[in-house]
């Protein structure tokens, strides 16, 4: 992976970009298990309350090369649902896969 596009933020970072009303007092304040609690109850998260997040990197983005590409109409309109920002969504599931291929392919 290329440490050129790590980014660490801090919260204080991350509340600087916010563009929302979090109210981080509260935030702050709850323990990990009160934020699994809400994480269950709260339908937006249902798929991903059990995902692996234990390798997570946040990626700046580099540079980009546009390109024509043929993807099924279900892949596409999958990650549309996501909300705005889906071809980064798409490269960023294509980069962890290049991730994982390339430490599988190292440990052969």
């Amino acid at each position: 992976m290329n440490a050129k596009r790590t980014t660490r933020v801090s919260v204080d970072q991350l509340r600087k970009r916010s563009r929302g009303q979090t109210d981080w007092r509260r935030v702050e304040s709850l323990g990990d298990s009160e934020i699994e609690s809400a994480m269950r109850k709260d339908p937006d998260w249902a798929d991903l309350v059990d995902f692996d997040w234990s390798d997570a990197v946040i990626m700046t983005p580099g540079k980009k090369k546009s390109i024509s590409l043929r993807l099924d109409e279900d892949v596409i309109e999958f990650f549309k649902a996501q909300g705005d920002g889906y071809q980064t969504r798409m490269n960023a599931v294509l980069r962890h896969f290049m991730g994982k291929t390339k430490k599988r392919d190292a440990a052969e």
